[in-house]
């Protein structure tokens, strides 16, 4: 308990003569410094709110304009028409100032409105600018004029040096795509996945709904649309991610991997350290709101930075109908997770044959039943209230050159789940280091989506940041929960409710993750013209058409609406009438010319649907937005309940490389990484794919 005793500011006893006061300078000292640390903190804070509310002007221009107007008084020359003199007579405290005095308050009272005023009337006009997306669909590298005038005007209006949030209140909101547009585009998609009677059939229900009951939910859907910062993204964390009643593991949650080529030090200790001094440097430019804004590469188009907020201190909890992501705002710290207590080894082995879908609401039950109270309340407090989780493995994975797939499966494989019990998958991130020094990292979804964990994964990895250490672990290994040894029983209860149907459900889906290793890694391409030319998920549809004996399967590829305040993800139908006839072509076996005629139709379509999802005319979060209201007016619509169950069988995601550029990819092709990825996504099919590709911009 030596804390204790250092924690003592003063002591004091009580004699005849009175009170002996010994007070200790050095408490003293640090609790004054503690509270300039906080003032200090405070200030900052209240700075950069300022600086972000007028952004994209400057409080330093408050004072050019005061002065402008302030001098123009002794001009003769009344810049406000007369609004000066009405101030100046409706003036509160005009008793308590001279007349000279009078003059010069209503003058910078009218400067700050006029201020205020231009600053509304910037954002205003940067958000107009924002809200036009037809500089996307025009071909790459022949901008029009008009491009070219609104690209200089984005550039004006944006104002310098922005911090992370500056853009957010100039940023436009997602708008509600009509009804007749949204039916169009979904019967287009569904076209090369069904017959002609069944495609009648659709067609019949989509047309009904179109008439009747669409036109009503989209009066609620524009009604929120109004009101609320984002029609669909609150909806879309609680219906898609919190309600879930799955494991989020591989259900939901993805990982990251490590440099494939490069392990700075195969010491744990030390690439722990230096990785988790380098996640704390990065949490303290994000308190400070310094890190730069994103966006679009090469562009000057802001995107959303909304998703930043829950990255550090934030963690999922589990609930009867719903879960929800709490974010801390106290300062916490890395938690590491040392391998498992081994009084529970007797139970590991028991309890295998367990199938649990529903393994939220049991997680939610032990969470009540033995983390309420006492010291294993405390031990999980320590856990959420954390920057971050550190799990510490004894793994030893990595990319085997002899047995690259099999290597990299197992690698991926550890990086979605390990054993369960060594991960805390409710955490926002998990950041895992292997006994070898190879790292990765395992991101729960609801809070935000994959680019953002790249992004602090990339400066994070920054190779000028790393250097090599040495470790040293000393102490025993401390378990922080005390769940009832003494109970074998209670032992059994955690187990079967929260890690058996975990592991049950890793082992049974999971086995199909595959990596195919190439070069680059992740990189689907083709040659053109002595050029290597990057496509996705195009090239997939031949594999998928034989693996589903001469079937197309709906497909899901994630695009991004950051685009938009508060947006998140939008999905791109990539099966479409162009790319089923192109793979057709390709087992026909056509002619080259032919063949690459449908697939140069098929990648213009690609494009073209994807840029209209980042542009907010996508399908399916609008569909699944009209089917939340429904359910909250009690109505029941067939061509709804039909089109949100229907499986993803094949599945595509984007996740942007080098978002930062903090070193050169092409001359130090070392540092390549394959990205991450996810679990399958649909247990209605023996093996659905699920690949990852290297942008989400479709330019």
């Amino acid at each position: 308990m030596a804390e204790a005793h250092q924690a003592v500011a003063f002591q004091f006893t009580v004699t005849p003569e009175g009170i002996d006061l010994q007070l200790s300078h050095q408490a003293l000292k640090e609790i004054y410094l503690s509270g300039v640390r906080a003032w200090k903190k405070r200030c900052a804070r209240i700075r950069n709110n300022i600086v972000t509310g007028v952004y994209p002007a400057s409080p330093s221009s408050w004072l050019f304009v005061a002065l402008t107007v302030v001098g123009t008084m002794y001009t003769r020359v009344d810049p406000s028409m007369g609004m000066i003199g009405k101030i100046k007579e409706h003036l509160p405290v005009k008793r308590c100032l001279s007349h000279q005095g009078q003059n010069i308050m209503s003058a910078l009272l009218f400067a700050t409105v006029l201020w205020l005023a231009l600053i509304y009337m910037m954002r205003q006009i940067l958000k107009t600018l924002l809200s036009y997306h037809g500089w996307m669909f025009e071909e790459h590298g022949k901008a029009s004029n008009m491009t070219r005038i609104w690209f200089t005007m984005v550039k004006i209006f944006s104002g310098r040096k922005p911090m992370l949030y500056s853009f957010q209140a100039s940023l436009p909101r997602l708008p509600v795509p009509t009804i007749q547009d949204t039916m169009q585009r979904y019967l287009e998609s569904v076209r090369p996945l069904m017959n002609d009677e069944e495609f009648h059939r659709m067609e019949a229900l989509a047309k009904d709904f179109e008439v009747k009951l669409g036109p009503r939910l989209q009066w609620y859907l524009k009604l929120k649309s109004w009101w609320a910062t984002n029609y669909v993204s609150d909806w879309w964390e609680e219906y898609v991610y919190l309600r879930g009643r799955e494991p989020i593991m591989v259900n939901s949650n993805y990982y990251a991997m490590d440099f494939l080529y490069v392990t700075p030090t195969p010491i744990q200790a030390a690439r722990a350290g230096n990785l988790t001094h380098a996640l704390l440097l990065y949490r303290r430019k994000l308190t400070r709101e310094e890190i730069k804004p994103s966006t679009l590469p090469g562009l000057p188009v802001p995107l959303c930075s909304s998703q930043w907020e829950r990255m550090f201190n934030s963690t999922r909890t589990p609930g009867q109908e719903t879960g929800k992501t709490a974010h801390l705002s106290v300062r916490g710290n890395c938690c590491s997770y040392m391998p498992r207590d081994p009084r529970f080894d007797s139970c590991l082995t028991k309890h295998l044959t367990l199938r649990g879908r529903d393994t939220r609401i049991p997680w939610g039950k032990a969470r009540k039943s033995f983390f309420s109270n006492g010291k294993n309340r405390s031990s999980l407090d320590c856990v959420e209230k954390a920057a971050f989780f550190l799990t510490l493995d004894g793994d030893k994975p990595g990319l085997q050159v002899e047995d690259p797939v099999k290597s990299l499966d197992a690698y991926a494989k550890l990086l979605l789940h390990g054993k369960c019990y060594d991960r805390w998958f409710d955490k926002s991130f998990t950041l895992i280091v292997f006994e070898n020094g190879k790292v990765g990292l395992n991101a729960e979804h609801s809070w935000a989506d994959a680019p953002i964990i790249g992004h602090l994964w990339e400066v994070m990895y920054d190779p000028l940041q790393i250097t090599k250490g040495v470790g040293t672990g000393s102490g025993r290994t401390k378990y922080p929960f005390d769940l009832g040894m003494n109970s074998h029983l209670d032992v059994q209860l955690v187990y079967q409710s929260v890690w058996s149907p975990a592991l049950n459900i890793a082992a049974s889906r999971v086995v199909s993750i595959h990596y195919f290793h190439n070069s680059p890694p992740g990189i689907c391409c083709f040659e053109h013209r002595n050029r290597r030319r990057p496509f996705s998920p195009l090239s997939l549809f031949l594999p998928s058409y034989k693996n589903d004996k001469g079937k197309f399967c709906l497909t899901y590829e994630s695009s991004m609406t950051r685009l938009f305040r508060e947006g998140r993800t939008e999905t791109v139908r990539s099966c479409t009438i162009q790319s089923s006839n192109f793979v057709r072509a390709m087992e026909d076996h056509l002619s080259a010319s032919e063949c690459l005629k449908l697939f140069h139709l098929a990648a213009k379509t690609h494009q073209h649907i994807s840029r209209l999802s980042m542009a907010g005319c996508g399908i399916d979060r609008h569909l699944f937005c009209l089917y939340v209201v429904s359910k909250y007016l009690g109505v029941h619509s067939p061509f709804l309940q039909e089109v949100l169950s229907e499986p993803w069988s094949l599945s595509t995601s984007q996740t942007p490389l080098q978002q930062v550029e903090l070193f050169d990819l092409l001359n130090h092709p070392e540092y390549i990484s394959c990205g991450g990825g996810f679990g399958p996504v649909s247990d209605q099919v023996a093996s659905s794919f699920c690949v990852v590709s290297v942008n989400y911009v479709p330019f």
